[in-house]
């Protein structure tokens, strides 16, 4: 079941992306790694930025969150993870797919690690086509609020 959770659900949300987002760990650079990956802080303050999460839910557990934003003129697709021991089993296309039918109307971009090829591929398999390095940078500085060492090592996908 997919439905979308709210700042009161904080600690399950961040078991779910810091759980999933160990698959990240030596891919991404270390000067950009951190354990845990996000901080309760730093989802209360994406909530308070508008930030729109769901969630599915299988067997009364929360498995995989995913997240939007509208930004400008465009929708930003926002932490997208699933549990590791649910990955590869069709969750997290789920909710991109329940996301991508709320949204059709919009431009949506989503941000990933440049060195994140799973991840890439995932969106790639929707539709969604990667941009390249300067684009890609353009993109990341009008629409995120991230460091420049993140801007560097990331990329961005669209849908139109």
């Amino acid at each position: 079941m997919i439905r979308e959770y709210t700042k009161n659900d904080t600690s399950k949300i961040l078991h779910v992306i810091n759980n999933a987002s160990l698959r990240y760990k030596g891919i991404i650079p270390d000067n950009c790694w951190h354990e845990p990956y996000m901080l309760e802080k730093e989802l209360v303050n994406e909530f308070y930025d508008g930030v729109s999460m769901f969630g599915y839910q299988h067997n009364n557990k929360l498995i995989g969150v995913i997240g939007i934003q509208e930004v400008k003129d465009v929708i930003l697709i926002r932490h997208a993870y699933t549990l590791t021991s649910y990955q590869g089993k069709g969750m997290g296309s789920a909710l991109l797919e329940y996301l991508l039918k709320k949204n059709q109307n919009f431009r949506l971009l989503v941000g990933t690690w440049r060195n994140a090829t799973w991840a890439i591929r995932f969106y790639e398999k929707f539709g969604f086509i990667l941009h390249a390095k300067e684009q890609s940078t353009l993109l990341l500085k009008k629409y995120w609020k991230i460091p420049s060492k993140q801007v560097k090592n990331s990329v961005v996908l669209e849908r139109f």
